[in-house]
């Protein structure tokens, strides 16, 4: 059975203390337009690097981990899965076609150590073992119970030089007290789960946090506050310390208040500040930090080891747009100097448009430098030197086709339409036994994931319609718990644990909805 689950939070009222701040708030979006060779072309990069994409048509990749053997994991959140991409030669060409090696709804965070790849939806945490080829074994949820998503759903992971899992969670809002403490934190957890605790806290949503490799200091890029205009708030470069607390959301930066917020307890702004730790290094406000890695290769110039670099996945809330790049943090004696584009050129049109919103950023085993692209599906690569460039990348294949069977509907589902007479369906799963029980993993007190099922195709059929009921229900009757329409014509199997967005785009155009 799926159920559908409401959460409700309280805050706290926000109390008379003399603020009057009016602020311009500005609402840009630059359209996305296609990466075509001459706007990829057009990239900027640092003499003597190249940038060419390594795969295209990946839809939105977000998140990539590379193996000590090279081999390179991609997670896209929107599809639900973790895609396995090899380049074992390191000459800028894909060995194979990208394999579907995890699936689960909301799939973003990665991570590899002990020989596993672990990987962070919403709420939960899996761990499997990774198989010479690549493949996964079995996969075991270790954690089930990380906060609800909210404004900032995207869980992201890493080991530490202790050997533990850090988590990071952010906030469930733009800046408002949270009921769960665990909410705009970085939790640090074992490596099976069992236990964990916080370990800094006010952090507004860390998304890239990494170690330097020199030092075994934490640092990582937090999102500011949205509405407080153009410039402010700056995202945040922090110094990551066991037990400290990062201003969020009533301080930022280096002493600056938030208007828009009151701390809980009667305690003032001033307090706060405090208490808290202020940023590092400031980057242009609303670029939207994603990953971030050190750059442990030996490729790039002897001036680059030690430096991190972070993509800018891009601004909504200012004009002129900020981000839509990848930035290199200078490095000197251990402490960061400056933040400096490395990769530009995203934004096109005189900032009107983005072939790409940067998010994954990953070294390969050979010392190149991967970049994601979560809008037009493309994963970059960067190199240095002679030689170093790209080969061939993926052909996408196009769903024109598919699309506009969905676009020409007329938005109520098809099963509920006067249709006629139709072909009826006898749907299939491996997972069940008819007559039996459904297994635990598709309850929603357990993995609520939806079964895998398949069919055998109808002839001339346009599109399927699915849905999913409980004749026995003590009310309505009967209770349809799940509607699917608009399954394209070829499609003759859904994958278990789709994604439970109403629209999908694997199968391409599927929509879906739960009464």
């Amino acid at each position: 059975m799926l159920l559908l689950l409401l959460a409700t939070s309280t805050a706290a009222a926000q109390q008379g203390d003399g603020t009057d701040v009016q602020s311009a708030v500005h609402t840009f979006k630059p359209a996305k337009v296609s990466a075509s060779p001459q706007r990829i072309q057009a990239l900027q990069v640092p003499a003597g690097f190249q940038i060419r994409p390594l795969a295209e048509g990946l839809q939105n990749p977000r998140i990539i981990a590379v193996a000590s053997d090279g081999k390179i994991y991609v997670s896209r959140r929107d599809q639900g899965d973790v895609l396995l991409l090899e380049d074992q030669n390191e000459d800028g060409t894909l060995d194979a076609d990208p394999r579907t090696v995890f699936t689960r709804p909301g799939a973003h965070g990665l991570a590899i150590a002990n020989g596993m790849l672990y990987v962070a939806t919403v709420n939960d945490v899996y761990r499997a073992p990774i198989q010479p080829d690549g493949t996964l074994g079995k996969e075991e949820r270790i954690i089930n119970d990380l906060p609800d998503g909210g404004q900032h759903p995207n869980r992201t992971l890493a080991f530490g030089p202790d050997g533990m899992l850090y988590i990071s969670v952010g906030s469930s809002c733009n800046a408002c007290n949270e009921t769960n403490p665990e909410h705009a934190t970085l939790l640090r957890a074992s490596p099976d789960g069992k236990t964990r605790s916080i370990f800094a806290s006010g952090l507004r949503n860390t998304i890239g946090f990494a170690w330097d490799p020199a030092t075994g200091e934490l640092w990582g890029m937090d999102h500011g506050i949205d509405y407080l205009g153009n410039e402010q708030q700056p995202e945040e470069l922090n110094r990551i310390a066991k037990g400290k607390q990062y201003g969020w959301p009533h301080i930022w930066g280096k002493g600056g208040e938030n208007p828009q917020s009151t701390p809980p307890g009667q305690i003032s702004k001033k307090q706060w500040a405090a208490m808290s730790e202020p940023m590092v290094l400031g980057y242009t406000a609303h670029a939207a930090p994603m990953q971030l890695a050190f750059y442990s290769g030996g490729q790039f110039p002897q001036e680059y080891r030690g430096d991190a670099f972070v993509t800018m996945r891009g601004s909504w809330n200012r004009k002129p747009a900020s981000g839509y790049e990848v930035v290199r943090i200078r490095f000197q004696d251990g402490r960061p100097a400056d933040i400096e584009p490395f990769v530009s050129g995203f934004l096109v049109d005189n900032g009107k448009a983005h072939i790409a919103r940067p998010v994954g950023l990953a070294v390969t085993k050979g010392g190149a430098l991967l970049v994601g692209d979560d809008a037009n599906g493309v994963i970059y690569r960067v190199s240095y030197g002679e030689g170093s460039t790209s080969g061939a990348a993926l052909t996408q294949v196009p769903d024109d086709v598919l699309l506009a069977q969905v676009s020409a509907g007329s938005g109520v589902p098809l099963a509920l339409q006067r249709l006629g007479k139709v072909a009826g369906l006898r749907p299939t799963s491996p997972a069940f036994v008819t007559g039996q029980p459904l297994p635990t993993r598709f309850s929603a007190y357990h993995d609520d994931v939806s079964p895998p099922l398949a069919w055998e195709p109808v002839k001339n059929a346009r599109s399927y319609v699915l849905l999913m009921e409980d004749p026995d229900a003590a009310n309505v009757k009967p209770f349809v718990h799940w509607v699917a329409y608009n399954i394209p014509a070829q499609t003759q199997a859904l994958a278990e644990g789709l994604p439970t967005d109403p629209k999908l785009l694997k199968p391409a155009g599927m929509l879906q909805g739960r009464k």
